[in-house]
């Protein structure tokens, strides 16, 4: 009878440490962003190329959220409004800065030419909140500039359009 009273108690006791695993699993809350992506400067890292040992590039690092996933874009959507002339052809903007006089001034303001496409994050028939990291490699070594400090601004667009806040990374000194 005593081993049986034991095992009862023991048997109690597993029980409710897993009714109260459940209970914290359950009820954990599933993260929540808003419709529109949130960026953050992440870093900056200037790569050496390997073969030459010269920098020409580096590495720039977004953060984002977004509350239903729809980061992206698929080689194929070019129809409107994705199509390659329009406004939305990128999702990824990134503008150009160098330092002239004191004050950061925007290089080819018209220009796509550090822009991308960043591809989608989940599939597209998901929605799901999400964050994570950008990682995009960009050209810093411009042979016809005089200048030696840069920064960049980016921004994301999502599928429906919205427009994330806009981040500058700190000043980049190129003193190679």
């Amino acid at each position: 009878r005593l081993s049986s009273e034991k095992y009862m108690t023991k048997l109690r006791f597993i029980l409710f440490i897993i009714s109260g695993l459940i209970l914290i699993i359950g009820c954990r809350k599933e993260e929540e962003y808003p419709l529109e992506p949130v960026i953050t400067f992440e870093g900056f890292v200037f790569l050496q190329d390997s073969q030459t040992g010269e920098i020409n590039t580096g590495l720039l690092r977004i953060g984002y959220t977004d509350g239903d996933g729809d980061i992206g874009l698929d080689q194929g959507d070019t129809s409107f409004p994705y199509q390659k002339s329009g406004e939305y052809y990128y999702n990824f903007i990134i503008r150009y800065y160098e330092q002239q006089q004191g004050e950061f001034v925007e290089v080819n303001p018209d220009s796509s030419t550090f822009n991308a496409r960043i591809p989608p994050l989940i599939p597209k028939n998901q929605t799901e909140a999400i964050k994570g990291v950008i990682e995009d490699e960009v050209f810093i070594n411009n042979p016809l500039s005089d200048y030696d400090t840069i920064k960049f601004e980016v921004q994301l667009i999502d599928r429906a359009l919205n427009k994330s806040n806009v981040v500058s990374t700190p000043p980049i000194i190129l003193d190679f």
